[in-house]
């Protein structure tokens, strides 16, 4: 098939029959123009997916229609914004984009009290706010707002639509980008969609996996995972009034969405386009790696998946192009590189940096994590690391087995450390975390709890330990001064920025007390805001700890927007001459060099002055001490849990 001339002779046919009457003439203008160019791509993509059923060209016809539809009610500002960013698409990579992610009840408690918020925000540094889910869900036990019932309706507890784009509207005001969640895998079992399936439509039976009997759900079970097996065990869940086994890949209540249905990608793209037109400037792709079923393989990663995520990323382009794609994807770390490309995902969660300084915390050394910087960090310059210390869910172990092997660590005796040094079992732990998803039949799990107690600071209250609440401090600074450093949009979740402790009242609510996670899903109140804008003074040692997070923090993240270099720049993880020290080398096109230097260890360490060299001066200065430091025959010395931002001087 020669897709390129192909395509052209399609989209001449579809734009003949298309019609463009309700678009203004400057927008019939940009929307062929757009098409032109990415209907070739577009057409590509659909028809390696779809074009061997017999309707693909009739839903590839309404699709174009959806993505006219789309831009039709996309608001001037928002279109005026899609300008800017194509004449400045490497955005994402600026110095200055720092992230923050929360919760809109955690963090509001409502969209409205947001506006409130946005002061707190700039005064720490956010330019980039996530809203993680607060789209209509089901009452109770909605996997964290993970389980959709209406993309277009805001949770009634939180606001309305009208409420999100003003909030939208205000953040972009002040310079800040919002980024929403496109839950896209699963709706809830209280979609419109999913209701008409239970009404026994077979369109809409349609739009998800559902089976008569057991034979073939059967068959996928033998090489698929258990997600939450502390919950239930299996991938698919029976339904009684339908009389049908469902695929529901993480809660009975989540369906798992058709995608071998043209008509399902249509649909998703309408929605997916809606969230886009509320203001969003990201979509995080929540689940991506789960989208395409594959008899014969785990159903994760699949190639198929990548070429719907590139056909929405097309979409996209055609009709909201300053909207970039975030991917979500916890997996081994060569498939988490597969979703990073300008024409795919331009912005990507780190997860196995994320998990490795975590590793290091723990075991005081850094092998594991520059062995594995070094072959996974690097991507492509159009692209950029989203880099984070914590998130609203839990700590999985998923670096390289390979690199483990090749440096002496066994791997799964290691994850079995490592989940055991973090939830307390391990004697001499200095963290309280709690092992989620456990399974019952190999005793796995992974880890929740916020940043502080996972740091030791809750430990160190409950002891009275003045110089455990200093070294949890330390500690906390140093897992985000790496993310603030090392290259890409660092992300602080939220209450982390005031180091809060683990919230253990979920326990005793009948929704929650099943899900472990909500252990580090935390309020961030209008008292804790106003301690750390210094509205109120610290009357205790845990104030006094959250006030030093904040600031400390706070300095870290003017540095960087000070810095170019913290932009556009390529990283070089380096190897140390000491176990326990990372160092990595930041190189922009200009030519400027910035090299880090971080401890984990308690104790102080040296490392010989010869890694200054690739500084290539004789002098360089701190940018967080202001000291100077010259290339000398004495050692290097860092204090414990240090890091340093080296310039030339």
């Amino acid at each position: 098939m020669s897709y390129a001339a192909d395509s052209g002779v399609c989209l001449d046919r579809i734009l003949a029959s298309t019609d463009l009457s309700g678009l203004t003439k400057k927008d019939a203008t940009t929307f062929t123009r757009r098409l032109k160019a990415h209907f070739p791509r577009l057409f590509e993509k659909y028809t390696y997916v779809y074009g061997h059923q017999y309707d693909c060209y009739f839903h590839l016809q309404k699709l174009i229609e959806i993505l006219r539809d789309g831009l039709k009610k996309r608001k001037p500002a928002l279109k005026k914004l899609d300008s800017q960013r194509l004449d400045s698409p490497l955005w994402y990579r600026d110095e200055k984009q720092v992230g923050m992610a929360c919760y809109v009840d955690l963090m509001g408690p409502t969209l409205n009290d947001l506006h409130d918020k946005i002061d707190y925000f700039k005064a720490l540094g956010v330019t980039y706010v996530h809203l993680m889910p607060l789209y209509d869900a089901p009452k109770g036990d909605s996997d964290g707002g993970y389980a959709v019932s209406d993309y277009r309706k805001v949770n009634p507890t939180l606001g309305t639509v009208k409420d999100l784009e003003k909030l939208a509207d205000a953040l972009q005001k002040e310079g800040i980008n919002l980024v929403l969640d496109f839950v896209f895998n699963h709706t809830s079992d209280e979609h419109t969609w999913a209701k008409a399936a239970l009404d026994g439509n077979k369109q809409y039976q349609n739009y998800y996996y559902l089976f008569d009997d057991r034979t073939i759900p059967d068959q996928y079970e033998h090489t698929l995972r258990e997600i939450f097996p502390q919950v239930r065990r299996g991938s698919f869940t029976f339904n009684e009034q339908m009389e049908k086994w469902v695929w529901t890949t993480f809660n009975s209540f989540q369906w798992d969405l058709n995608y071998s249905n043209p008509e399902v990608f249509n649909a998703i793209t309408s929605e997916m386009l809606f969230l886009a037109n509320l203001g969003c400037a990201a979509l995080r792709l929540d689940a991506l790696a789960f989208i395409w079923k594959e008899l014969g393989t785990n159903c994760e990663n699949q190639e198929k998946a990548h070429v719907l995520i590139q056909a929405f990323n097309c979409c996209l382009q055609i009709v909201a192009p300053a909207v970039v794609f975030k991917s979500e994807a916890i997996v081994h770390p060569d498939e988490v590189l597969k979703y990073i490309d300008k024409d795919e995902c331009q912005l990507s969660y780190n997860p196995l940096l994320m998990a490795l300084l975590w590793n290091s915390l723990a075991t005081r050394k850094t092998r594991l994590l520059t062995s594995s910087m070094k072959k996974s960090f690097a991507i492509s310059d159009n692209c950029t690391w989203v880099n984070y210390v914590r998130c609203h869910d839990d700590i999985g172990w998923t670096f390289d087995d390979a690199v483990a092997h090749d440096i002496g660590i066994n791997p799964f005796d290691h994850r079995l450390f490592l989940n055991q040094f973090y939830t307390g079992r391990f004697e001499g732990s200095f963290a309280n975390g709690v092992p989620f998803a456990e399974n019952p039949s190999n005793g796995d799990c992974r880890v929740c709890g916020s940043l502080a107690s996972l740091c030791g600071l809750e430990g160190a209250l409950n002891d009275n330990d003045a110089q455990g609440v200093d070294e949890a401090v330390k500690r906390m600074l140093l897992l985000y001064g790496i993310t603030f450093s090392i290259g890409g949009i660092p992300l602080l979740y939220s209450s982390d920025e005031i180091g809060k402790l683990n919230d253990y009242s979920y326990r005793d609510e009948d929704s929650k007390k099943h899900d472990d996670r909500w252990v580090n899903r935390i309020a961030v109140t209008n008292e804790d805001t106003q301690l750390a804008l210094g509205e109120t003074t610290p009357s205790n040692t845990a104030q006094s700890a959250s006030l030093r997070v904040f600031k400390g923090l706070q300095q870290m993240i003017a540095i960087r927007k000070q810095n170019a270099i913290f932009g556009q720049a390529k990283t070089h993880i380096l190897e140390t001459d000491n176990q326990h020290c990372f160092a990595f080398l930041r190189e922009n096109i200009e030519g400027e060099k910035l090299l880090a230097i971080c401890n984990f260890s308690e104790h102080p360490q040296s490392l010989s002055r010869s890694i200054l060299a690739t500084l290539k001066h004789s002098a360089s200065k701190d940018l967080l001490t202001g000291e100077t430091v010259e290339i000398n025959s004495s050692a290097l010395l860092v204090a414990p849990f240090q890091q340093m931002w080296l310039l030339p001087a």
